[in-house]
């Protein structure tokens, strides 16, 4: 299949390099004239992956239109954020027979929509087009061709079989589901938890912590999934606990790497500013409480989470607060 990636990131270049060892035509689209160059020339990406030599076959263009020319599969893989003004300026190009495959993982600020719902009301498409890829997928191991495991879920059953085939390598294992709004929740709400986890890290505070926070975390995101209309299952599975496991454990994960800058005394800009990437969490986070209110579901954590990067509390104040709350059945 011929499979444009949009987004020449962090994990847009690592899917790049799934879809091309899976035996695809691939070309990415980038905005940075030298990560271009880079990619087309020495085959690195090296604000990314500087250690890590791309498939020779992968073509990288800042040219939007060129790189969707004739698209079989359209990969989305930018802040999320952006999606909606991204997607605005590359609709006339996105050929109307393609799959859009999204790789987001964020609720947008103010709708409060999932990123299949941002991508169906832009391109004006069925949702059975649009499907999303989520899972304990840190790019840092996938560039590696570490084994790892996703899921590729899709309204339409045939459609997530067809991705699933596209991007099937020895080290990369995707399954398939029809719960789009489980998987992703999971992997929304998941940022969220990590920059908790990260804030009892930069905090001190041991595994106990670090266990409480991910098994309440996962607690909190299944009853607004549940509350949504997802399936519980999905909670406990790749796109719930693989992806929540793998994103608070890790410090190659973002969201957790400035969740502990901010457990350290950092503010939200220097933050920002020290690990100059992308952290979903920090702007998914007052999304997520929104739509916790506005289906009347108590999440604890995420409010919690708001308070230090939006209303800039001390984490030591919030956990605090987290632990003084009224004992109940943990059921």
């Amino acid at each position: 299949m011929r499979v444009a990636i949009l987004g020449a990131g962090s994990w847009g270049t690592a899917f790049a390099q799934i879809a091309a060892d899976a035996g695809n035509d691939v070309s990415i689209w980038g905005r940075t004239p030298k990560t271009i160059d880079e990619i087309n020339t020495d085959h690195h990406n090296f604000k990314f992956h500087p250690e890590n030599m791309l498939p020779q076959s992968i073509n990288a263009s800042t040219d939007a239109q060129k790189v969707l020319k004739d698209a079989d599969v359209v990969v989305l893989a930018i802040p999320a954020q952006t999606l909606r003004q991204n997607l605005s300026d590359w609709g006339a190009s996105i050929p109307k027979a393609a799959f859009i495959l999204s790789l987001l993982k964020g609720i947008e600020v103010g709708t409060l929509e999932r990123m299949s719902q941002v991508t169906t009301e832009v391109l004006g498409i069925n949702a059975e087009r649009v499907s999303v890829l989520t899972g304990p997928n840190l790019a840092g191991e996938i560039i590696r061709r570490e084994p790892a495991a996703s899921v590729i879920a899709c309204s339409n059953e045939t459609n997530a079989h067809h991705l699933q085939d596209m991007c099937a390598t020895p080290y990369f294992r995707p399954y398939t589901s029809t719960d789009v709004i489980g998987c992703e929740l999971a992997g929304s709400i998941k940022n969220v938890m990590a920059l908790a986890v990260g804030m009892a890290i930069g905090l001190g505070m041991g595994d106990n912590t670090k266990a409480t926070v991910i098994t309440r975390g996962l607690a909190e995101t299944a009853r607004l999934g549940v509350a949504m209309g997802a399936d519980p299952s999905t909670f406990a599975g790749l796109a719930g606990m693989g992806d929540l496991v793998a994103t608070c454990s890790s410090p190659l994960s973002r969201n957790r790497s400035v969740g502990e800058l901010l457990g350290r005394g950092s503010t939200m800009e220097q933050a920002r500013a020290i690990t100059k990437t992308t952290a979903e969490g920090v702007s998914s986070a007052p999304a997520v409480l929104a739509l916790a209110k506005k289906f009347q579901v108590d999440m604890p954590i995420v409010e919690a989470v708001v308070d230090v990067v939006q209303n800039s509390l001390p984490p030591a104040e919030v956990v605090k607060r987290l632990m003084n709350r009224t004992t109940r059945s943990e059921y």
